[in-house]
């Protein structure tokens, strides 16, 4: 038996159309081919589950082997099968009325995966790599004749009797001039790795040979080709895939270094199981979060089935849950998932909101269950937290609770419990408490200091996100403000309008004022004699909260590049109580003007701002003065 006859497609020769378009995607072949495979083992497993497939099941397999010689790839199962009818139907006939109809819909395809999933074009990708595609295959039903069809990547194919002796399918394709790289067995290895590493039917993977012998087996059967099968290539029962009843810590750890060989163990980790409203399963973990957060992203891997879809999961989970590795899966989603189907599908959005949901439940439980162990593992998830806290307003809601606050003295406080903690000595006149932080501590410290002198507390904010979330904080909690240690003298940070008298009087006050103004040339300065406390440092250089503000912003690209463009402004603070303005108005003019600006310099010298030629003269006078 053999008949010709056309793919019935309404115009000329489709697949260099479909070729040209999906070429940057094209490793993709093996992915779909070997999901049919897949398929149609579970499929003949699931007939026979219900009565309706009385013959001998087996092991399922699907087995991918490839000859470079005759440069083929094979993708064979043992699943259902295909008559010759069923061939005309499913392979002959594609999904979409015809290819003018497709050619119109196809320009606004954003990638290989919409076009293959739009017009269920799975098997088809095949010639995205194939001059030729040939199909062996023996129907599961009763009675049922191998079938054989070829085509060569025209409208036109062939279908004969076919020579196959057992239930399922041979997929041969003949790899063209331009995919000659599939046949390097590790770059096969590394797309199956990509994948098909978790698929639910084992999948063998080796090189394929003619058997040298030839003749009939002793079933009197034609002797088939063989496979020299390296291994099996996949973990058929991943742990996404078992009730957590089953697992332990340690089941957890080890898929976790399957997933990432080279990263440090995680810190804890989410079981995902829900059937309704949609399915979907998965095991989340929380890593050591560093400090640089673009590192942390596009480690979810997005399974449909086991079968690895992407790892750009932006739009199924929400932006700052992007920093949690693992892996969801879900049949919801469709394999040849599209992004314009991520952002529009109402399931997406639901799983959105449960991971959201599920992650802040496990944060609390934590939290409630093991304070102090919460506490140990706040450097590493703080920033999550608080990037959640920013971004998503249902997660503030929740993670105002277990978020934490942590001060010098490396303590830690809830929200309410911190402001419970420092509103008695840290609120000024019209009622707002105001928080106090440092983002170096170890630069800031003389700051510090002269803040623990009025018991003031001093929270660290340290993190590359901190700007946003101290700015949050402010927007969230009723009459509160945040100040840096450095933004002002200890006296000036928090206003509860209270007076100290200044011991000089006016004359001195401007003799002390020109003094500094002589000695120190640079104009960004802004020099003021004010009245703080004797045991102040007599000279401290600060930059307003509020321009240093505008200026981070201008740097993290905020909109506020007139700020940025502005140069940095200090205001230069002298303590005309301290005991050096009496000796420097007694000293002779050229000691004050030394004097003046080794008081300038040692302020400087705090802030972390002498270096060069500046700080060379300051070593150079010091050794002088002494």
């Amino acid at each position: 038996m053999q008949e010709k006859g056309t793919i019935s497609i309404h115009t000329e020769n489709i697949f260099p159309i479909i070729k040209k378009f999906l070429y940057s995607d094209n490793e993709i072949f093996l992915r779909e081919l070997v999901s049919n495979a897949v398929d149609a083992v579970q499929k003949v497993k699931r007939l026979s589950s219900m009565g309706q497939y009385s013959g001998e099941i087996g092991e399922g397999r699907v087995e991918v082997a490839f000859d470079a010689e005759k440069k083929t790839i094979t993708i064979s199962d043992n699943g259902l099968g295909m008559t010759a009818d069923e061939i005309k139907k499913y392979i002959n006939q594609i999904a979409f009325s015809g290819a003018t109809e497709f050619l119109e819909k196809f320009k606004d395809a954003k990638d290989a995966n919409e076009l293959i999933g739009k017009f269920g074009l799975g098997f088809y990708s095949a010639f995205m790599v194939a001059d030729t595609v040939e199909i062996n295959t023996l129907s599961y039903q009763e009675g049922a004749a191998p079938a054989r069809w070829i085509c060569d990547g025209s409208t036109e194919f062939e279908i004969s009797e076919g020579d196959r002796t057992e239930r399922g399918t041979d997929i041969i394709l003949h790899i063209n001039a331009e995919s000659q790289e599939f046949l390097d067995k590790w770059k096969l290895q590394e797309i199956l790795d990509k994948y098909c590493k978790f698929l639910p039917i084992p999948v063998k993977y080796g090189t394929k040979t003619e058997s040298e012998e030839d003749g009939v087996d002793d079933e009197g059967k034609p002797k088939r080709k063989e496979f020299e099968v390296d291994n099996i290539i996949n973990n058929t029962t991943p742990i996404w895939t078992k009730p957590p009843s089953e697992l332990n810590d340690e089941d957890y750890l080890n898929f976790y270094r399957e997933l990432y060989p080279m990263s440090e163990d995680p810190l804890f980790w989410i079981h995902l199981n829900v059937d309704f409203p949609f399915n979907l399963t998965g095991v989340l973990y929380f890593p050591k979060v560093k400090q640089d957060m673009d590192l942390q992203r596009n480690k979810i891997k997005l399974f449909s089935r086991q079968v690895f879809i992407t790892d750009e999961v932006k739009d199924v989970v929400p932006e700052f849950l992007m920093l949690l590795h693992g892996v969801l899966d879900s049949p919801d989603i469709p394999l040849n998932v599209s992004r314009s189907f991520l952002q529009a599908d109402s399931n997406v959005k639901k799983i959105n909101t449960y991971v959201t949901r599920k992650v802040a439940d496990k944060l609390s439980e934590l939290y409630k269950n093991d304070r102090k162990g919460y506490e140990a593992k706040w450097t590493d998830i703080g920033m999550f937290v608080k990037y959640g806290m920013i971004s998503e307003e249902k997660f503030y809601d929740k993670a105002k609770d277990f978020a934490l606050l942590s001060n010098t003295k490396k303590e830690y406080f809830t929200l309410n419990e911190y402001r419970e903690k420092v509103q008695g000595m840290q609120t000024d006149k019209d009622g707002t408490v105001v928080y106090i932080y440092a983002t170096d501590p170890a630069k800031q410290d003389s700051f510090i200091q002269s803040a623990g002198k009025k018991d003031y507390d001093v929270l660290v904010m340290d993190s590359p996100i901190d700007s946003h979330f101290i700015s949050q904080l402010e927007r969230k909690l009723d009459k509160t403000s945040l100040k840096r240690v450095d933004a002002d003298v200890a006296d000036k940070l928090i206003d509860k309008d209270e007076k100290i008298s200044l011991v000089l009087s006016d004359e001195d006050k401007d003799k002390v004022k020109g003094i500094f103004e002589k000695a120190i040339t640079n104009s960004h300065m802004k020099i003021e004699v004010e009245a703080l406390s004797p045991g102040e440092f007599p000279v401290t250089v600060t930059m307003d909260e509020f321009m240093r503000r505008m200026k981070d912003m201008a740097k993290l690209g905020g909109g506020m590049s007139f700020y940025g463009a502005m140069p940095d402004s200090y205001k230069v603070a002298i303590n005309g109580n301290h005991k050096l303005m009496d000796k420097i108005l007694k000293a002779d003019e050229g000691l004050q003007a030394q004097l003046a600006k080794q008081a300038f310099d040692l302020a400087m010298l705090s802030q972390g701002m002498l270096t060069g030629a500046e700080l060379t003269e300051f070593v150079s006078r010091s050794i002088e003065l002494i």
